[in-house]
């Protein structure tokens, strides 16, 4: 998958922000795989990252969030919760946001440990 790159080491957000100009300007799209602590990024569509993690790293979908993380933001403003890969009906997630809080919880929890 071109371009995609599957993080399970911390990166700086100087490496996100070249993989940012690389494609989007000011936003890296993220797919974070919550039971593995890992993501890809560097991807046009998070779906893509999606595959990629699934195919290269053996996540399950259910696992995987989409997110932008915008490098050059702090606080609230450092990863959004905008994904298509997000609308799991399935599993109750009937937005392209996260619904679930504790979902929500993890997702942060992995960006913050991988990105320093």
């Amino acid at each position: 998958m071109n371009g995609i790159r599957i993080i399970k080491e911390p990166i700086t957000r100087v490496e996100l922000k070249k993989i940012a100009e690389e494609r989007f300007g000011d936003l890296v799209k993220a797919a974070v795989d919550i039971e593995q602590g890992i993501m890809a990024v560097g991807g046009e569509l998070h779906v893509d990252e999606q595959m990629a993690l699934v195919e290269e790293a053996g996540s399950k979908h259910w696992d995987v969030w989409g997110v932008n993380i915008l490098p050059d933001e702090t606080g609230n403003d450092f990863v959004r919760f905008n994904s298509m890969i997000n609308y799991k009906a399935n599993f109750g997630n009937r937005t392209r946001g996260i619904d679930d809080p504790d979902i929500k919880d993890k997702v942060m929890i992995v960006v913050n440990k991988l990105v320093k």
